[in-house]
């Protein structure tokens, strides 16, 4: 496809974005509706840079933190906006055992392994091209992960296509094959605020989750095996309420995380059935997100380490709490928890996932 301009009409459009300090090339992806809804990306890690969202009057702001240049999204500490694999979220131990052999993982979080290892999908320059289906404008995002990449078995072919569609909505399609049994969990880490994402704290933001329990965590924030019911802690979101409104009560979980840092085990008429996970409401510009997923559940964290040592393109450092991730997933730790939803993928089957992200706002 040529090379076009960013501010051109609706399609897939790309533009250089520069170089890794390796000399690889990192290439910026444009999709826009005919409403101007508008999603940018990078084959770095397919990592979301832009969500331009309307608010109430039309007026339309990046609603996802970015970094202000390719160095920092080299770095990245935080996953702003990455896909994450080969296993999203934390493995204890950094070891799981599966068909009677122990895999042995990198421990880049303590001694724990978060977000697939050392080097994760985050870091992979992904393949990028267009497709469309009905009004639907897509990107497909391929990638090829070795056996005994970051020591998880099994050669993966990775196929995740981002659609826009007319009625404002971000979709996410996963999918994936292995040559040998594995463990697979995707998601995308994308950093959101439904002000701007240079309008700083989101604790005002209003949000319900769709779940009546949730999966308690040790000191290193790996699970302890219970499914807790939410009822009575301030991690109980099945009424709509603030996010500050209990991020300082002195709960043993929020104190473990600094804030919220958890996932809920999402309630579902099926356990791959495409239901509403989570709804979040910004007050003063009307934005409404709302989150669907066939994942089983859903970490919710609240920023609770960034710190000021990054900003992003409005010029604003990022703080604590200035943003909110909804990772759609299966529970961390799963390949040490039998009794969890499995993560297995054997070959021959096929992994299917999709997330939604539909943009609303109160006037609609």
């Amino acid at each position: 496809m040529p090379n076009q301009d960013a501010n051109s009409g609706p399609g897939l459009h790309h533009q250089s974005f520069g170089r890794l300090s390796d000399g690889r090339s990192v290439t910026e992806y444009r999709l826009r509706n005919a409403a101007g809804f508008e999603l940018r990306f990078l084959d770095l890690g397919g990592i979301v840079t832009t969500i331009l969202a309307p608010d109430r009057q039309d007026r339309f702001a990046n609603v996802n933190l970015d970094h202000a240049d390719l160095a920092l999204y080299e770095k990245n500490p935080g996953y702003f906006g990455a896909l994450i694999g080969r296993f999203a979220n934390r493995i204890g131990g950094s070891a799981f055992t599966l068909g009677g052999k122990r895999y042995e993982l990198a421990a880049n979080n303590g001694s724990n392994t978060l977000h697939g290892g050392a080097v994760g999908f985050d870091k992979a320059i992904w393949q990028v091209r267009a497709a469309q289906s009905g009004s639907a404008l897509s990107a497909v995002l391929t990638h090829t992960s070795p056996d005994g990449d970051e020591g998880f078995p099994g050669a993966l072919k990775l196929e995740v296509v981002y659609s826009l569609h007319e009625e404002n909505e971000f979709r996410i399609d996963y999918k994936a094959t292995t040559t040998a049994e594995t463990v697979l969990n995707l998601t995308n880490h994308a950093y959101f605020n439904l002000a701007g994402n240079d309008q700083g704290s989101v604790l005002d933001h209003i949000i319900e989750i769709n779940a009546e329990h949730f999966t308690p965590v040790d000191l290193d924030g790996i699970p302890t095996g219970e499914i807790a019911p939410v009822e009575g802690t301030p991690l109980d979101f099945r009424t709509a309420k603030p996010i500050g409104a209990g991020i300082r009560i002195p709960h043993p979980q929020i104190l473990r995380q600094n804030g919220y840092d958890h996932n809920w085990v999402l309630d579902k008429p099926a356990p791959h059935a495409l239901t509403l996970a989570a709804r979040v409401y910004e007050p003063n510009s009307g934005r409404i997100m709302e989150v669907e997923t066939t994942e089983p559940g859903v970490q919710f964290y609240t920023a609770n380490y960034l710190g000021g040592g990054s900003a992003g393109t409005a010029g604003v450092a990022y703080r604590q709490s200035d943003a909110f991730c909804l990772e759609t997933q299966h529970f961390p730790d799963s390949p040490n928890r039998p009794e969890f939803p499995t993560t297995v993928l054997q070959p021959g089957h096929i992994f299917h996932s999709t997330t939604i992200y539909r943009f609303k706002t109160d006037r609609d």
